[in-house]
């Protein structure tokens, strides 16, 4: 019976963990393939936004284009999370981004609102080999 009741605590652990840090598919895919407008879809109407050295405060749509900008000089290769967590309504990542020209940390902060997920910051920054 104790073992029946640990391992029942530890499911619900584990399902409530996996719960809280799920990362939409769809950003995933769109970091893999350098879709900034697949991205985009995802975004806040406002998101906080660091590119390199570029860092603002942008509407969804300037965001998108200032994306669009870094994935033509930076053609994506692979994206892998490396790390990821959350509390609540919020679920962060950090990832690996390889592309053509160089490797790039990416972080990314997702808030939930209404029961749909958007990102509310990004930021790419080149990563030294």
């Amino acid at each position: 019976m104790g073992k029946k009741l640990i391992f029942s605590v530890f499911l619900f652990f584990l399902s409530a963990g996996s719960v809280v840090a799920q990362i939409p598919d769809d950003i995933i895919l769109s970091l893999k393939s350098g879709n900034s407008a697949e991205l985009a879809k995802h975004f806040n109407q406002n998101v906080e936004l660091v590119v390199l050295d570029t860092e603002n405060v942008y509407s969804k749509a300037h965001a998108r284009q200032v994306l669009h900008d870094f994935f033509g000089k930076n053609k994506p290769v692979s994206f892998h999370i490396i790390h990821k967590g959350g509390k609540g309504d919020s679920i962060y990542a950090i990832g690996t981004l390889k592309t053509e020209n160089g490797q790039f940390r990416v972080y990314f902060l997702i808030k939930t609102i209404n029961n749909i997920p958007f990102i509310h910051q990004l930021r790419i920054e080149q990563q030294s080999e």
